[in-house]
């Protein structure tokens, strides 16, 4: 079935459906979609926070409805309402996340999930999500049961560093299930969407696909779910660092002022809603001359370690700017799991194993091992 024709068939699963008020939702201002992509379903109702809890069930039911169509790679039906005014909101306050609630400690869905790690950096460019991968795949090394979500809506990196294709699947209670890559359980909105679509959602919007990423996907039993974070300390950072039970943060930043001056916000970000900080890793501390085997700091050296010691933050360690890193990202092939013992994999892995070690010894962190369940 064409975009097209699945397009026929979900105005037609949404015909006998109403808003609230009684209005027909395909005749809803409102409402804007159905939209079909590659075979995806998304549909958006804009409402008023106020609103929120009476229009639950409508979302609900024409999330069901899309997704009972045959044909189809699945669907998303999302809440959007304006965001409070400036003066209204702060960082204290928990983002609407489409519920008209605010956001439980932590969602049922990730009741098997051990330890939620977000991997934040407070700016774009500082080679975040290859970091977020790299640990990923070294904690999953130790034998661990790991997940990465890329929560970055508008400039997803997930499919292009796993080399994932295809759409990820249903499961037979109607949820996403995780595509799987180098033992990897992943997701990302990447995934949902052709590669060159311009995401141009608004806040709410974002946050309640980020939600639904969560709660709609099948995650079963990890040891770690690592969130590589979208840049910036906004709606979407709030909306998981106070709708997940995470528990702590990776901040990475390059040595030079401008990546430290973000970094210092992210920092601040996560300890004013509580989370704690695990680690910070100085990332391209240097540049490898493939042809002299120079070492050169192009960005200076030393920032972000000299910044975890002035923030009293635990400092994991820096990753150098090599030419096989660099390859090994664009062609999908990580380098962990490229050359796990080269000096790039054992320093990657080093840092997952401090990483863990500081997991288990927090202490909230519950003893009970999920390996095998």
């Amino acid at each position: 079935m064409d975009d097209a024709d699945l397009l026929a068939a979900a105005r037609e699963a949404l015909a006998g459906l109403a808003l609230p008020d009684g209005t027909p939702l395909l005749e809803a201002g409102t409402v804007s979609g159905p939209v079909v992509s590659s075979g995806r379903i998304s549909l958006a109702i804009s409402i008023t926070a106020e609103d929120a809890a009476s229009f639950a069930d409508i979302r609900s039911r024409a999330e069901t409805a899309l997704r009972a169509m045959p044909g189809g790679d699945g669907a998303i039906v999302v809440l959007t309402a304006e965001k409070q005014s400036a003066a209204k909101q702060s960082a204290a306050a928990p983002p609407d996340l489409g519920t008209g609630k605010a956001p439980v400690t932590k969602p049922p869905v990730l009741s098997g999930v051990r330890h939620v790690v977000a991997v934040a950096s407070g700016k774009g460019g500082v080679g975040k999500s290859t970091t977020s991968v790299n640990l990923a795949l070294g904690l999953r090394s130790l034998g661990l049961k790991v997940g990465i979500l890329d929560a970055d809506i508008h400039g997803p990196s997930l499919p292009t560093l796993l080399a994932l294709h295809g759409r990820p699947r249903l499961g037979k209670d109607r949820r996403l299930r995780p595509m799987q890559a180098f033992g990897l359980q992943a997701m990302s909105m990447g995934l949902m969407v052709d590669q060159e679509t311009a995401m141009v959602w608004r806040g709410p919007m974002v946050m309640s696909a980020i939600t639904q990423m969560l709660s709609d996907v099948d995650w079963g039993t990890l040891d770690v779910l690592i969130i590589d974070m979208p840049p910036g300390t906004g709606d979407a950072q709030l909306a998981i660092a106070q709708g997940t039970d995470l528990a702590g943060a990776v901040i990475v930043s390059t040595p030079q002022d401008l990546a430290l001056i973000d970094a210092r916000r992210g920092i601040a970000m996560f300890r004013k809603v509580d989370v704690p900080i695990l680690g910070v890793i100085e990332n391209m501390a240097h540049f490898i001359c493939p042809d002299c085997g120079g070492r050169h700091a192009l960005f200076g050296e030393g920032g972000a370690q000299a910044e975890a010691r002035r923030l009293g933050a635990p400092y994991l360690g820096a990753v150098p700017l090599t030419m096989e890193l660099r390859r090994a990202s664009d062609s999908g092939q990580p380098i962990v799991a490229l050359d796990p013992d080269g000096p790039l994999g054992q320093l990657y892995a080093g840092m997952a194993r401090t990483l863990w070690s500081a997991l288990e010894a927090a202490p909230h962190t519950d003893q009970k091992t999920l390996k095998g369940v």
